[in-house]
């Protein structure tokens, strides 16, 4: 543990620090999935604020200074397997599966990162601001050259950022090691697409390859000129289809409103990469509609609004399930607004490592008992 509590009181004594994660939990048991920890000054006096992050909500502690390296460590001891450590000069993965001989990964930031906001009450930021000038978002028609976002366009704003913050909750579970591989299927016009792009390239300093793929050559066209014009050397865009795509892996999948079984060509290409990260928002979830039959809720489901409505949540439920049988942590989250798009859940699946058999297998004894009691054959069971 020596080890780790060096480079853990480093950080902590440097000024330099903006923020230390500690994720990954080491027993099922744990309430909360991570801890977030960042300096703070409150009344002149600097300390650290610990923000515990459970499923459905977020609760926040105030650590003296003095204490923080106690807490840090006994978070490592107890809680969590991994902690990552974002400071203005550079990036640290602690792998700690083994506190006796964790793994210490490196990586000095090309430029330096802007010092941390000691702030305790702060006011909530977009992680890309309105008022700030952003190359892509000027190309795609969405700001001025004065960084003033367009009345019109300020949902997709909204939208944009909404998906980098889930996207920023998911970068722990990233490799950091080497160049990460990401795929967006049916990525349409691109806006999530260059954005993603923005956020690890020109935010993060992280080497990426993303690939989007759609089946309208005149959009492909479109996407890879604006990728140029930009300089986004790491992103291009191909004509396809999801069902054919043929690739030999990606870190991040990413299927935003990819209409019906289009979704699940998706999910099963990442969970044969075997990929780290799946963010999916379905669309169009018709395939179950007609095969649905369950006596019990049959005087329900005769209404085809409230049938439609059952369908999309049947098939997400069964989708999730199926990821959860293959080793994925899921959850189930607002996308964005309803006020943008009625298709606002999404699935987040994040690979677990430590995931056993057992409950691998009883997630896919519900997947079955649900499929069953349905009497429906989703895609995701042929392929």
């Amino acid at each position: 543990m020596h080890k780790i509590n060096q480079v853990l009181c480093d950080a902590l004594q440097s000024g330099q620090m903006n923020r230390m994660v500690f994720a990954s939990k080491r027993r099922k048991s744990i309430e909360y999935k991570r801890v977030t920890l960042r300096p703070v000054s409150i009344k002149g006096e600097l300390m650290y604020q610990a923000e515990y992050q459970f499923d459905k909500k977020v609760t926040h502690e105030n650590i003296p200074f003095f204490e923080a390296i106690d807490f840090a460590m006994d978070r490592v001891e107890n809680d969590f397997k991994q902690i990552n450590i974002m400071t203005e000069t550079e990036d640290i993965q602690v792998l700690a599966s083994k506190p006796a001989n964790p793994k210490v990964v490196r990586q000095k930031l090309a430029q330096r990162r802007e010092a941390a906001n000691l702030s305790h009450n702060r006011k909530k930021r977009y992680i890309i601001e309105d008022g700030k000038p952003c190359d892509f978002l000027i190309k795609l028609g969405v700001m001025g050259e004065d960084g003033k976002v367009f009345d019109k366009h300020y949902s997709k704003f909204r939208q944009i950022n909404r998906f980098l913050e889930i996207v920023d909750n998911a970068l722990d579970s990233l490799p950091t090691d080497r160049t990460l591989r990401i795929i967006d299927f049916g990525c349409g016009k691109s806006y999530l697409t260059f954005g993603l792009y923005y956020y690890l390239k020109v935010l993060n300093d992280r080497d990426v390859e993303i690939v989007g793929l759609d089946l309208k050559e005149d959009v492909i066209e479109f996407c890879n000129k604006t990728a140029k014009q930009l300089h986004y050397d790491g992103l291009k865009f191909l004509t396809g289809d999801i069902a054919d795509y043929k690739s030999d892996g990606a870190d991040m999948v990413v299927t935003l409103h990819a209409c019906d079984t289009a979704t699940d060509y998706a999910l099963i290409n990442a969970v044969g990469w075997n990929s780290n990260v799946i963010l999916s928002v379905p669309c169009c979830q018709h395939q179950l509609f007609s095969q649905i039959d369950e006596p019990v809720n049959q005087p329900m489901l005769k209404h085809g609004i409230i049938k439609d409505k059952f369908t999309e949540l049947l098939t997400d439920g069964l989708r999730g399930l199926k990821l959860e049988a293959h080793g994925y942590d899921v959850d189930m989250i607002e996308f964005t607004t309803l006020e943008h798009t009625a298709k606002n859940i999404m699935i987040r699946a994040v690979k677990n490592p430590d995931a056993t058999e057992a409950a691998c297998a009883k997630a896919q004894r519900e997947y079955e008992a649900l499929r069953d009691m349905y009497h429906v054959h989703p895609e995701i069971d042929s392929l």
